[in-house]
């Protein structure tokens, strides 16, 4: 299909999606390969925003368990996500995008401050706006700022690119090997069944904004490309289990 050029997504990148083979940090042909994707896609007439992780770099729950106050390391993960925001601004600049970085976090040197009209006139000029620094608040990960940022940018569907799983599953894929991966799902269907498509807090959001969601795989080919068309992957999490998440118009 041809995207129409009133179609809006926002992709969720974790932190590791850029770690490509490495164990840590950021992964210079993985991250030039999700630049031209993404480029790619907005050559087609599709607006995109993007929220991107920090766990390549660090991870506020886990170092606060080591003894450090919980606010501060979620803080420092905010600074990590900027650095990661930053590295994929580069790489699609280099690719031709024209991108804009926006933060939660006062940081006026090296990004705009997130202010909602600003974003949309962003996309609006076919402008790829990466959010940083989550939603500026301790104790609130990643997947809750995508869904509020979605919302809020009056996005029509929520991309959550997984590391190497190509969808929701009723067991762990890694551990069951007669795991079965759903197509569709309801909001509240992957309540009940307690399946791990995102944080509960983003799911609920999600569910009463009616934001559709779409799991793929990150490292399957041109995988962002693919889904911020509408192409048939991963798994639709919607209010209806048939329903689809973005379609041409």
């Amino acid at each position: 299909m041809v995207p129409g050029r009133d179609q809006r997504a926002l992709v969720k990148l974790s932190g590791e999606a850029l770690m490509g083979p490495r164990s840590f940090g950021i992964d210079a042909a993985t991250i030039d390969n999700l630049a031209r994707q993404v480029a790619r896609a907005v050559e087609e007439g599709i607006e995109v925003a993007v929220v991107v992780g920090g766990g390549n770099f660090w991870r506020g729950a886990t170092v606060a368990e080591t003894g450090m106050d919980r606010a501060t390391a979620d803080y420092a993960g905010m600074l990590a996500t900027l650095m990661n925001a930053l590295a994929l601004q580069d790489a699609l600049e280099k690719v031709g995008a024209v991108v804009r970085t926006q933060t939660a976090l006062a940081m006026s040197q090296v990004a705009e401050p997130y202010i909602r009209r600003r974003a949309m006139r962003h996309l609006e000029k076919q402008r790829v706006v990466i959010f940083a620094a989550g939603t500026g608040n301790p104790y609130m990960p990643t997947d809750p700022a995508a869904a509020l940022r979605a919302i809020e940018v009056d996005c029509e569907a929520l991309l959550m690119a997984k590391n190497g799983v190509d969808g929701v599953y009723d067991a762990d894929p890694a551990k069951v090997p007669t795991a079965r991966r759903f197509d569709h799902l309801t909001y509240l269907e992957a309540i009940q069944l307690r399946l791990q498509v995102m944080d509960s807090t983003a799911l609920s959001l999600c569910m009463e904004n009616h934001l559709p969601i779409v799991v793929f795989d990150v490292r399957a080919p041109d995988g962002i490309y693919h889904a911020l068309r509408g192409d048939a992957v991963g798994t639709i999490v919607s209010a209806h289990a048939d329903a689809a998440p973005i379609r041409a118009r």
